[in-house]
């Protein structure tokens, strides 16, 4: 029985399934996915339902998922009056905001669905958890898409806004708690100033990074064990691979 934690799949089915089998994800074992399972990648609605049939799978929303949700409602609505007088600037600019950032694949697969498999893709993004703790090998860990945005240490975890929690981005040079290991996605390893191994999972003041660029050249997707700390990665995306 362990506990595995994936972020940002980002539509890439075939590394995900890859890095499962690196995993040998036992049905006793636990896998936490920390969000941003849609848009960019060519599969993000199959990845979605896969992770609908495991049940040993607890997910938690990104904020691609976030940008998602609305935007599928009213995609799902037959083109009338009505729903044209729903396209107010708000929901045009969700749409907008959410097309920059990668929502074609998404839109394609999930037009694909029939009517009752769109509402169930819906209903399992509403019912996303926004973070989780756990604790594993003799550690506590918080787990969440992106970090803990305007943080205080008086804070507790049910006082950030989602905004917080799925948008800003950690700051890896602040350690947050000394007893609490942070675990999120969000961030691509590439991107961290200072990352003396971009790419890969990053360990640095009780934060454990672990977004490693699926959909960058280069970058591949990444699984951590909490209980033991191993880490797994899929082939990379491109050149600089394993």
């Amino acid at each position: 029985m362990a506990a595995y934690v994936i972020s940002d799949i980002h539509g890439e089915y075939d590394k995900f399934l890859e890095l499962l089998a690196k995993i040998d994800l036992k049905k006793t074992d636990t896998l936490y996915v920390l969000g941003d399972v849609l848009d960019r990648g060519p599969h993000p609605i199959k990845t979605l339902r896969k992770l609908m049939e495991m049940p040993n799978v607890i997910c938690m929303a990104g904020n691609h998922e976030v940008m998602a949700l609305e935007c599928l409602t009213f995609l799902m609505k037959e083109i009338t009056d009505l729903s044209l007088d729903e396209l107010d600037e708000k929901m045009l600019d969700n749409l907008v905001t959410w097309q920059y950032n990668g929502a074609k694949t998404t839109i394609d697969e999930f037009g694909k669905l029939s009517s009752g498999e769109k509402q169930d893709v819906v209903d399992f993004i509403k019912q996303l958890l926004i973070y989780e703790e756990v604790t594993a090998g003799e550690k506590d860990y918080l787990m969440v898409h992106a970090g803990l945005g305007n943080f205080t240490p008086q804070k507790d975890i049910e006082d950030y806004s989602l905004h917080d929690l799925i948008w800003m981005k950690a700051d890896y040079g602040m350690k947050y708690y000394d007893d609490i290991y942070v675990v999120t996605g969000h961030t691509p390893t590439q991107t961290i100033e200072g990352n003396p191994n971009p790419g890969f999972i990053y360990r640095h003041n009780n934060h454990i990074a672990i977004d490693c660029g699926a959909n960058y050249l280069g970058g591949r997707l990444a699984a951590v064990c909490l209980d033991t700390g191993e880490e797994f990665y899929s082939a990379s995306n491109g050149l600089g691979g394993l």
